[in-house]
């Protein structure tokens, strides 16, 4: 055995400051990238650019964090979860204030392209220390773990609308989610992982995904391109469509990220009660009836209601679906989550690209209408998939 391995091998089970260290840590990803959609509004109007110039910029956004994954797994298995999420956090806090003073459209999809690659760079991170943590434990953590991200999105859509609806400006309200985020990571310093796995070895960058592998895949697309519309797209809608205020559009993300929350948290007794088709089934019909009631809603009320029943429904699907994949047969388990995951992150990053396009040439309501048709998908060809 190598010296390597051998210290690998050699560290003491994480405890409860490892725990508690990964939820902080969690919940800094989901602050982190929820304070960029109530920024999204400004920075369209800072540089210039029709919907469909915007979906391009949000596509350096998903590109940036596509092209830093894979990097993240080699960082962590060489130098440990600690220092990749340290660098990633504090790249967060130093890029996160730029995207309320750019103002030029090269320096804001270098900007976008920063600020992706570093989220994406702590949620790897954290992530596979969830996975070592939890399975330390001894315990079922990983909802809970996630649950943390969506808290942080509350905080981070919700804090940064209210900071902004008070009369400060976007970068004193950007530098002060900085703060909290030097602040939690400062808590979590000490419970963070100086490895980066259990026993050394490699784990594949990116599997081809098989047979019924690939179609689960494409319904987790389709459903982290509802969230992913709802991040970047759900405030410039509700400005465009149902004329709110500005400084308000961010709460519409903020009612999607509690609905989620909720559900999370509550998830494992809501599969167990239910059953895993009433949640893809009835959770994809709920979702898209969401899109729906918020474009067609008669009142802004209802339209902010829209978005939560988005995030009731959708808040289950995809841990259904990954259960499956880890019970099919024709790919490893392992194989299978990870083709899964890459096509997900697809959706939430690189799908809102897709939505501008189709705004630019028709509406955002239009955009809307198609992610429900898509969550309708989902519900409708989810029972003849579990049967397979």
């Amino acid at each position: 055995m190598s010296a390597t391995n051998t210290v690998l091998n050699a560290h003491s089970p994480a405890g409860f400051r490892e725990q508690w260290a990964t939820r902080a840590v969690f919940l800094v990803a989901g602050l982190a990238m929820a304070a960029w959609a109530p920024l999204v509004p400004f920075a369209k109007a800072r540089v210039g650019v029709e919907d469909g110039g915007l979906g391009l910029l949000l596509l350096c956004l998903g590109l940036g964090s596509i092209l830093a994954m894979p990097i993240t797994g080699i960082l962590a298995n060489r130098f440990g979860c600690r220092a990749v999420i340290v660098g990633g956090s504090l790249a967060v806090a130093l890029v996160l204030p730029l995207l309320a003073l750019v103002d030029t459209v090269p320096a804001l999809a270098i900007t976008l392209a920063l600020f992706g690659a570093s989220v994406g760079t702590v949620d790897v991170a954290v992530n596979i220390q969830a996975v070592m943590v939890e399975k330390d434990s001894g315990r079922n953590m990983m909802s809970g773990f996630h649950g943390l991200f969506s808290l942080g999105g509350i905080l981070g859509a919700g804090g940064l609308s209210l900071l902004i609806g008070a009369g400060i400006s976007p970068l004193l309200a950007t530098v002060t989610i900085s703060v909290m985020l030097v602040v939690l990571l400062v808590f979590a310093f000490s419970g963070l992982l100086p490895y980066g796995n259990h026993e050394g070895g490699k784990t594949p960058l990116f599997v081809v995904p098989k047979g019924i592998v690939i179609f689960i895949g494409i319904l987790c697309f389709l459903v982290f391109l509802g969230e992913g519309a709802i991040l970047d797209w759900s405030a410039l809608f509700l400005i465009g469509t149902h004329l709110v205020d500005p400084s308000q559009a961010g709460f519409g993300y903020t009612m999607f990220a509690i609905a989620m929350t909720v559900g999370r948290l509550t998830g494992d007794w809501i599969v167990k009660t239910l059953g895993g088709m009433i949640v893809v089934v009835g959770g994809g019909l709920l979702s898209a009836a969401g899109f729906l009631l918020a474009v067609y809603a008669p009142s802004q009320p209802l339209a902010f209601a829209g978005f939560l029943l988005v995030g009731i429904g959708a808040s289950n699907i995809v841990p259904v679906l990954f259960t499956a994949a880890g019970k099919q047969t024709r790919m490893p388990a392992s194989l299978a989550i990870a083709s899964i995951t890459t096509l997900g992150y697809a959706g939430i990053l690189a799908g809102p690209a897709a939505i501008g396009f189709v705004a630019q040439h028709w509406n955002l309501s239009t955009a809307f209408v198609l992610v429900a048709a898509g969550l309708i998908f989902v519900a409708v060809s989810w029972p003849f998939t579990a049967r397979r």
